[in-house]
């Protein structure tokens, strides 16, 4: 029959209880054991959660201590060699692969596709062998046990992997001439040993997940693609092979064909590809429709997705399945936690569990008609009303200011090759300057003063006295260390894109929408429902106090209108680049601002810029036109002799860098260590033209890097990028460190800079 299935879950929990069990763990206050039983207390708890919003398919093996491509490098048995471990990783081990030890750095973390999640990318080697073993049974954390678990729960569990070609395609060469590809058959028999054990578990359906399909692939991995399944369904549960985030249209009689049980489409990103599909589909497969969006948090528009999904239930039948549009992974888990949401707005949104429950509503509205939920489509259409007509969302000026907008208020006045000869003569910097990405360790006590202040306890003069102590701390810190240019530390800054939401008109906040950026790091994304304006300036008087505190050149630290865009959930009744401009504009009043108090550095973090790029080239060109206009009209009314930075993280650059170029921004520092400065050889070919401040130690991970580690990376740099252009950084800011740790790292850090001048 028409059934409601889900594509995956949020794992961290509700009050993030999987973060507070993980860094519990790391700072050895809590046994494996302990956080074993929570991992496996939060894996019922959704279940049951799933199954009471009537979700028929549950799916199992979503849940990951990590990673989930982390966890099919572990189930695969294809930890990178350089560690050195067995094929049966113990829990610590899967740790070390993610954060690194005193011996190797950590995998390579990068986004997945235009999400803000992170992923741990897996190597390969000439020699790298796949290899299931036991590692499918980790001690109580592997993807059979969990199978098991469900099973002993009376859940109906669809297990979800990675797909191969997905996993293989995601991953990096590490020996010259080795193409991936190749890899595939080996990679191939593990995945079928990995199917017929679920298949011996009694399992049904199993859910792969091939999101690679939405990209423009090389022919050469198209082409594989048939054999690939025909491989996997020999001896396997019926495979329901799930795409998102963008439409895969252009493969849709190839995907028709394949010997898979069922197809997943992305309707919410990509609703043109339906046209493609419906007409001759199989009819020996499901067509699973994801039509509840599964990476917003706006209400469903009921009515219209079943006006939608009518027809595909006249020609399918029960061979249609109702899900969201990809895993519930990059939405908060519950509303109802929210209970100071302004009424009006907290109606207007729906968070994983609200979306299981417009999931089910569609299947009963197809299948028992429309009067049998007639009630949930007028609440949901007076919902979608009020948000159309609110006053909440409009306001004229900042309309009538983007309109107003020409060519002139997005370029600087002079040339980048002009600019930087006034900016030295102000700054008197010294060949390889030092400096950091903004933010200093946030300390107990530092959180603890910001929560006494939001909850009241403690006056604005309090707060304030305290926060400049934090900051008067680490201004004193860095200049014993010896740092060229300083930050304030950003120790007033919960997030760095909360923070400026917070103090920005058309931004709501919310108490406990947490979502999983990576690991233990989750964030809470704003929520951008009107037009955006600034009241009044937003960091001035904290940079123009750090900057009273010393002789150094200190830089003002703002974050960048795409980043803001991107970490947060975005409006969808206007266009995202029109978003951007009233942002831009909003920072472009700081940044004169800045200025003005005399600040000579200012750096405006644009680390979501490739994060947001389209999945499909041909339409990278519109969004890179907008996105780099956006931060020019940040900073292009500022004089010469004001320098510009801009930072990038855990994204590959390699294919952007003319827009990157045309930022124009003075310096920018991006995130090369654990690439091994892989990245800086795409800047040499391309010949970028200004400076350039490449990460020489990985912030995520708490191992120390040597002098030697870091003053190897900067050989490469210096090889490749001419040594009057280099500044010397991490890879990102340092919040979620602790001050023995970062001291140690940024002292080697200077000491190599010394070394290099001399």
């Amino acid at each position: 029959m028409t059934i409601a299935h889900n594509l995956g879950f949020p794992r961290i929990g509700a009050q993030r209880e999987l973060k507070k069990a993980l860094e519990a763990y790391w700072k050895g206050n809590l046994t494996e054991a302990d956080l074993l039983n929570i991992g496996k207390k939060l894996r019922a708890r959704y279940w049951q959660l799933q199954r009471d919003a009537g979700i028929t398919l549950i799916p199992v093996g979503d849940f990951a201590f990590y990673d989930q491509m982390l966890n099919m490098t572990a189930l695969l048995g294809a930890a990178p060699a350089r560690f050195g471990f067995s094929e049966r990783l113990t829990l610590d081990q899967y740790f070390q692969l993610a954060r690194g030890n005193a011996q190797q750095p950590a995998m390579e973390m990068t986004k997945w596709f235009d999400t803000n999640y992170h992923y741990l990318v897996p190597e390969f080697l000439n020699s790298t062998e796949f290899n299931l073993g036991s590692t499918g049974s980790m001690g109580g954390w592997g993807l059979f046990d969990e199978v098991a678990e469900a099973q002993a729960l009376g859940i109906n569990a669809k297990p979800v992997l990675i797909g191969p070609l997905t996993y293989l395609y995601l991953g990096k060469e590490k020996h010259a001439g080795l193409r991936r590809i190749s890899l595939l058959p080996k990679l191939l028999a593990v995945y079928q040993q990995i199917l017929t054990r679920l298949k011996g578990q009694g399992m049904e359906w199993v859910q792969l997940d091939e999101p690679i399909l939405a990209l423009d692939l090389p022919q050469e991995w198209l082409g594989i693609l048939h054999d690939t399944y025909a491989a996997l369904s020999l001896d396997a549960p019926k495979i329901l092979l799930a795409t998102y985030f963008s439409g895969v249209e252009d493969h849709a009689a190839r995907l028709k064909e394949l010997p898979v049980a069922g197809l997943h489409l992305d309707l919410v990103r990509a609703p043109q590809q339906l046209e493609y599909f419906i007409h001759d589909y199989p009819t020996d497969k499901i067509l699973s429709a994801g039509v509840v969006d599964g990476r917003n948090i706006w209400r469903c528009n009921l009515a219209a997705a079943l006006q939608t999904l009518a027809p595909l239930h006249t020609a399918l039948g029960n061979r249609l399945w109702i899900a969201p549009s990809c895993s519930l992974l990059h939405v908060p888990v519950d509303l109802a936690q929210e209970t100071r949401l302004d009424a009006q707005l907290k109606n207007w949104l729906a968070f994983a569990t609200q979306k299981l429950s417009e999931v089910t509503t569609l299947v009963h509205g197809l299948t028992q008609g429309k009067e049998s939920i007639a009630t949930q489509l007028s609440q949901a259409n007076a919902a979608l009303e009020s948000r159309v007509y609110s006053p909440l969302i409009y306001n004229r000026e900042v309309r009538q200011r983007v309109a107003a907008l020409n060519a002139d208020d997005a370029r600087r006045a002079t040339p980048f090759a002009q600019r930087i000869t006034q900016q030295q003569a102000r700054l008197n910097l010294p060949a390889f300057p030092t400096t950091t990405i903004g933010s200093f360790p946030q300390t107990a006590d530092i959180r603890a003063v910001r929560a006494d202040f939001k909850q009241g306890h403690i006056s604005a003069a309090e707060y304030n006295t305290k926060m400049r102590s934090a900051i008067h701390h680490a201004v004193r810190k860095q200049e014993k260390l010896g740092l060229d240019v300083l930050v304030h530390g950003e120790s007033e800054r919960n997030d760095m894109v909360e923070y400026f939401g917070e103090q920005l008109s058309g931004f709501a906040f919310t108490d406990h929408a947490w979502v999983q950026s990576y690991g233990s790091r989750c964030v809470k994304p704003p929520i951008i429902y009107g037009d955006i304006f600034r009241p009044q300036a937003m960091t001035v008087e904290w940079a123009r106090y750090a900057q009273s505190l010393t002789a150094k050149p200190m830089k003002g630290m703002l974050t960048g209108p795409i980043t803001i865009l991107q970490w947060s959930f975005v409006r969808d009744d206007i266009p995202r680049a029109d978003t951007a401009l009233q942002i831009a504009l909003a920072i472009r009043d700081e940044v004169q601002d800045l200025e003005q108090a005399d600040i000579a550095i200012i750096q405006i973090d644009e680390a979501a810029l490739r994060e947001g790029l389209p999945l499909k080239k041909s339409d990278w060109p519109f969004y890179l036109e907008w996105a780099v206009r956006a931060f020019r009209v940040c900073c292009s009314a500022v004089q010469d002799t004001t320098q510009i930075h801009t930072h990038m993280c855990y994204s590959e650059f390699n294919d952007i860098l003319p827009a990157i170029a045309a930022m124009d921004a003075d310096v920018i520092t991006i995130e090369t260590s654990r690439s091994d400065m892989e990245l800086l050889g795409a800047f040499h070919q391309f010949h970028y033209p200004n400076d350039i401040g490449p990460g020489v130690y990985d912030i995520h991970s708490p191992r120390v890097p040597s002098k030697e580690e870091i003053l190897r990376l900067m050989r490469k740099a210096c090889a490749v990028i001419p040594r009057e252009r280099l500044w010397i950084n991490p890879d990102c800011g340092l919040k979620t460190r602790a001050w023995p740790e970062v001291e140690a790292a940024l002292k080697n850090m200077v000491a190599v800079a010394h070394e290099l001048r001399r």
